[in-house]
């Protein structure tokens, strides 16, 4: 059910901060005319920590209602807080998503056992017809479920048959599907840890929750296909895509008037950057999240540049798609400008 690649769909936002609903059906279209597997709406790359409840149904609501018989439809209706999570399940079942994506809760910080116990299982047992994927990501969460309640829960729910697996660490996602077992689906929930942890017989996943996927997702989804197939040809393609996969998260050292600081652009910054430079439907990210650096756009300008100079064709469907000129708008000084802080 899950094979293959799944984009963590940006929000887009009105230049005002409201969010572009017109963006979102256009980002959708170009998604599916891409072959793409699955959409998710309003997961981290989706701003859910910034989005008002109402404006959280909407996303998802507007994204099953365009994607639903043609790409697999998640919702992002994890939270902290058990009770929301419920309600945001329900309303994400009943507007006709398939699966809710559930973030392991952050900041209140509870152990494993109380996520698996106060938050997942009732959300398991209230909604028995949906497929449910706990997301482990302790870098953002703050805390995490570990292997042994996973498979717990899978154990006891048929609706809870993979995760999303962004710990970074291969030895907890070996443990996960030691655990769990063959039929356990395990997805990579980083773009860079993709292809090793497809490729790894101890670990096997079967796809991605993909951010970068947001501006190319068919060389994604076919890469997942190749590795899939044991194909040569997926580790010449992994090549050419790894610049974009290595700018999800940008870190530069900034001089500050009062000394160098540690700046680190975290998704969905980076990525909604570039897809302003690229002409797609994005606009600014809410605050707190604000805009990139100087160096750290470089960074993503010269990401971009790079893929391109690899294979033109990469970035060939944004351009026709979008109706833009990939080299002339990431050569557009003004452009970069108007997308990054004056100075430090």
């Amino acid at each position: 059910m899950f094979a293959g690649c799944h984009t963590a769909l940006i929000t887009p936002m009105r230049e005002d901060g409201s969010v572009d609903y017109a963006g979102i059906e256009k980002l959708i279209e170009f998604q599916i005319a891409n072959h793409i597997c699955g959409v998710l709406a309003v997961g981290t790359t989706g701003e859910s920590p910034t989005l008002l409840w109402e404006e959280h149904n909407e996303v998802v609501e507007r994204t099953c209602k365009l994607a639903k018989g043609r790409a697999l439809t998640i919702a992002g209706t994890g939270s902290n807080s058990t009770r929301e999570t419920l309600a945001g399940t329900e309303h994400a079942a009943h507007v006709g998503a398939e699966v809710a994506l559930l973030v392991d809760p952050y900041y209140n910080g509870p152990s494993s056992l109380e996520i698996r116990r106060e938050y997942v299982e009732p959300v398991a047992r209230e909604f028995p017809q949906m497929q449910l994927i706990p997301y482990i990501i302790p870098g953002r969460s703050g805390t995490m479920m570990h292997p042994e309640d996973l498979a717990i829960l899978a154990g006891q729910y048929p609706n809870i048959s993979s995760v999303k697996e962004a710990t970074g660490n291969l030895d907890n996602m070996a443990k996960t599907r030691r655990l769990c077992g063959e039929q356990f689906s395990i997805l990579s929930g980083d773009d860079d840890k993709t292809v090793e942890m497809m490729k790894n017989p101890q670990i096997k996943a079967c796809g991605v929750i993909s951010v970068a996927s947001n501006v190319i997702p068919g060389p994604i989804q076919r890469l997942t296909e190749l590795i899939a197939a044991g194909d040569p040809a997926a580790d010449k393609l992994a090549a050419v895509l790894q610049p974009l996969f290595g700018i999800i998260t940008v870190v530069t050292t900034e001089q500050s008037p009062r000394g160098p600081v540690q700046c680190k652009a975290r998704n969905p910054l980076a990525i909604k950057t570039l897809m302003n430079l690229l002409g797609m439907p994005s606009g600014p990210c809410r605050q707190p999240l604000g805009k990139m650096t100087r160096a750290g756009i470089e960074v993503v300008i010269s990401a971009a540049r790079e893929t391109h100079q690899l294979d033109p064709t990469v970035l060939e469907p944004v351009a026709t798609f979008f109706g833009v000129d990939i080299e002339a708008r990431l050569g557009d000084a003004r452009l970069h400008e108007k997308l990054t802080y004056a100075a430090y």
